[in-house]
């Protein structure tokens, strides 16, 4: 593990993004976060101006897109690349780059990449990773404050007239996200968008009709423009 934690460096324009990004960060003990720059342009200023070990890189970025932005660098520090298109991979890594993560990007995964930037300074022999795996969470804005919601733990997110909330069995919590940013997020066979004002978790269905679902006593709505899909996922 390097002496010093590694200097990081965020560019990432949606800042829902970012803040996961950051809070993954501050839980790794070897990294510690300089800056988060909204675009490749701002991130330039920095790079030349302050030393940077460990770049974030969204590849869909305003004004220069994140490959392109690799290709200016004179002198590249470790890259590791975060985009929800696939298709940018290949190039990524022919430009180097320490490793590609798809979003939504889960901490497992994400530990698993940043494990790479320590490689030549772990010890020979039985050493354990340098970070391990813990329980996949986010961390949401609530009431101005970033609470850490687990995501085996939700029940369903609402969309409400004024915010959106998160259910679990135990508490509800208003953010102000919109419900498709969430669903962008939280994109995963376990996650399905049921009805416009409703995100639910699949393995919390206890019931389901071709009208509605049932999670924690409670019938959720199945939208119309989401009914065949539902039943598709739900193996109807």
């Amino acid at each position: 593990m390097p002496n010093t934690p590694l200097r990081c460096l965020i560019v990432e324009d949606e800042p829902l993004a970012a803040e996961i990004l950051e809070e993954y960060i501050s839980m790794t003990p070897f990294l510690t976060l300089t800056h988060v720059c909204p675009d490749a342009i701002s991130a330039l200023d920095v790079v030349h101006s302050e030393p940077v070990d460990v770049i974030f890189l969204d590849i869909n970025l305003p004004k220069l897109n994140g490959l392109d932005f690799i290709k200016t660098l004179r002198r590249q520090p470790k890259i590791i690349v975060t985009s929800a298109y696939h298709e940018f991979a290949v190039e990524g890594f022919e430009l180097q780059v320490v490793d590609f993560l798809l979003k939504p990007i889960e901490y497992s995964r994400f530990a698993r990449a940043v494990n790479k930037l320590i490689a030549p300074h772990a010890q020979t022999g039985t050493a354990k990773p340098a970070v391990q795996p813990v329980r996949p969470h986010y961390f949401f804005t609530v009431n101005k404050r970033s609470v850490k919601i687990y995501l085996d733990e939700i029940l369903f997110i609402e969309s409400l007239k004024d915010s959106v909330t998160i259910h679990t069995r135990e508490k509800s919590y208003p953010t102000h996200y919109q419900l498709g940013e969430l669903e962008e997020l939280m994109r995963s066979d376990n996650f399905l968008r049921i009805h416009r004002s409703f995100l639910v978790a699949i393995d919390k269905i206890e019931s389901f009709s071709a009208a509605e679902v049932e999670i924690a006593g409670r019938s959720l709505p199945i939208g119309r423009s989401h009914k065949e899909l539902v039943m598709e996922r739900l193996g109807r």
